[in-house]
């Protein structure tokens, strides 16, 4: 499956965005999804994972109330609405698809998205 995301951009501390991925290629309903980021200098790392139907949803502790991740099989699209956003937040945010039972380890990861950069100003 091919990932096409976007959606960041520059926000001040406490704003919000929604960043989208949209998917082709395959059959998107067959795949698990998740978001990651990665910040300068620092190893990609997990935000969030929705499963195939969107039943299930998991969250980083340090996202989890502030971030939500969703759905759309009828659009092959992914999104990830973020708010109250912090300076740490800033990265450029990945999404990813699996079609493993595991979404939140960056190994089980067969499709990446190309990032896009979110900014989080103070």
């Amino acid at each position: 499956v091919q990932l096409q995301a976007c959606g960041g951009g520059l926000v001040q501390a406490g704003g919000s965005l929604r960043p989208s991925c949209a998917a082709s290629g395959d059959t998107f309903s067959s795949y698990q999804m998740g978001w990651f980021r990665q910040a300068p200098g620092k190893e990609r790392e997990f935000v969030s994972g929705i499963s195939w139907t969107g039943d299930n949803t998991y969250y980083a502790d340090s996202v989890r109330g502030r971030f939500t991740i969703s759905r759309d099989n009828a659009k092959n699209t992914v999104y990830l609405q973020m708010t109250r956003l912090k300076p740490e937040d800033t990265a450029v945010y990945y999404c990813g698809a699996t079609k493993a039972a595991m979404v939140v380890v960056t190994t089980y990861i067969t499709s990446w998205g190309q990032g896009t950069l979110v900014t989080v100003s103070s």
